[in-house]
This record gives C-alpha cells, structure tokens and sequence, in this order.
C-alpha cells in the first residue's frame, strides 16, 4: 500500500530524472517489468530498460521545460495525479505549450512504479 507523500516523492524524483536525463535515476523509478503507456492509444514499453531506452531516445532540449504534478487520489496500490507540463523556446522564457496531464500510477510494494499510464491535452493558444 502507497500513501500520498509517497507518491508526492515519486512525482518529485519523476521530475527530477525527466530534467536530468540520468539513467540511473529513471531507472529507479521503474520495476524491472514495468509498463510504460505514455498516452491512451501506446502500444506500451515493457521493462526497466526498455523504458530508460526510450526516455533517453525522446530527449527534450535541457531548461525548456517545468513541470509540477501532485496525486488527487491514492487507493491501495493505485495513485493518480494531475499537474502541469509546460514548454518554452530555447531561452528557457519564452511560452511556447502548456500541457494538462494525467497519471494513473500502479506501484509495487517497495514504492517503485510498476504501470505507468499517462494522458495530456495542450492548452489552448494563449492559455495556461
């Protein structure tokens, strides 16, 4: 069984491994056999390494990006959080996206992820 502040850690060093890239720090966020769905129609990624691979395949450009994400609801095993993913131009200022996300999160009994499932939706031009 998972509790908020558990979940509000793993959201945290979610972030921290998305802003560094470092392998090892995706990789502890995640089962070995862990799947990954970054949105609805994702045919999944399978496993721990599996799911670094990918990550370090789909880099976003470093200081482009904040995000801030935060659980909404937590029942045994299961989390999910909401928050805030947003882009700027290569200055690292300039808007340039706001996403609105999602997560449905599965952890195992040690705290680390074993589902992952996301969905995001793109503010309005002008909004967020």
């Amino acid at each position: 069984m998972i509790d908020r502040a558990a979940v509000q850690g793993w959201l945290d060093a979610y972030v921290r491994a998305w802003e560094t890239y470092d392998p090892a720090l995706i990789g502890a966020l995640f089962t070995e056999d862990a799947a990954y769905y970054a949105d609805p129609f994702d045919r999944g990624t399978r496993g721990r390494d599996a799911i670094v691979a990918r990550w370090l395949a789909h880099r976003d450009a470093p200081g482009t990006y904040r995000a801030a994400y935060a659980p909404v609801a937590v029942d045994g095993e299961t989390a999910v959080a909401t928050g805030f993913s947003r882009y700027f131009g290569a200055d690292g200022t300039t808007p340039r996206a706001t996403y609105g996300n999602a997560f449905v999160l599965r952890f195992a009994p040690d705290g680390r992820c074993a589902e992952y499932r996301e969905w995001f939706m793109e503010a309005p031009a002008g909004g967020g």
